[in-house]
């Protein structure tokens, strides 16, 4: 669940030398991509294709199933590690959950043939301790704008989580099943937060995604 904050982006100088070219800040430039809405829907894109292809191939093997989550945790991290860089403060609990992110796809790829109880527990994991912190991120941040669907998007994500965890699945295809259901809608959800951002670059009079200096989230 990527999501920007802080108050609604402003347009900002860039920074020359000597009047010249304008320098490139690798960490600048991963910040304004990370303000990007489109950034923001490329993640939620990441959540709901997966979601969409377990539910209409949910005969899939454990062994396709792991890689399939494997690979959504792994980008779903990379997403969150460069949403982080668009933030301008408490950047800590981002990087805590795209860590975690990649390394539940790395235990994932590293041993797809491991039991339902297992990949269950890596995906309950990441979900609950990413809503947690999106809770958290958007409660602390008073001037975040759409405040409420990020609420919403947490809430989501912790109580997939707990289903997770909780509800034993029997079967590789009853696991494939609960997972692309809170996929899709996880992803759906995620597309709404886009769209929010995109519509306050918009009121903020900034047509490119590119040159804010400050994010939403």
């Amino acid at each position: 669940m990527s999501t920007p904050q802080g108050s609604a982006p402003r347009a900002g100088p860039e920074n020359r030398i000597g009047g010249g070219s304008p320098t490139v800040d690798p960490a600048d430039q991963l910040a304004r991509l990370g303000r990007s809405w489109l950034w923001l829907l490329g993640a939620a894109m990441v959540t709901l294709v997966p979601g969409i292809l377990a539910l209409v191939w949910p005969d899939v093997t454990l062994h396709v199933l792991a890689v399939l989550i494997g690979v959504y945790l792994l980008l779903t991290g990379v997403f969150r590690f460069v949403t982080v860089f668009g933030r301008d403060s408490d950047r800590m609990p981002g990087l805590i959950v795209a860590v975690l992110c990649v390394l539940g796809g790395v235990l994932c790829l590293r041993n797809p043939l491991q039991t339902i109880a297992a990949l269950s527990l890596i995906v309950g994991a990441v979900w609950l301790i990413s809503g947690i912190v999106t809770l958290y991120t958007a409660i602390a941040t008073k001037d975040m704008p759409h405040r409420g669907i990020v609420m919403a998007v947490a809430a989501l994500g912790i109580v997939a989580g707990i289903v997770v965890l909780a509800l034993p699945a029997e079967s590789a295809r009853t696991l494939t099943r609960l997972l692309g259901l809170w996929l899709v809608l996880l992803g759906l959800a995620e597309t709404a937060v886009a769209l929010a951002w995109r519509s306050a670059l918009r009121r903020a009079g900034i047509t490119d995604h590119t040159t804010s200096d400050r994010p939403a989230v």
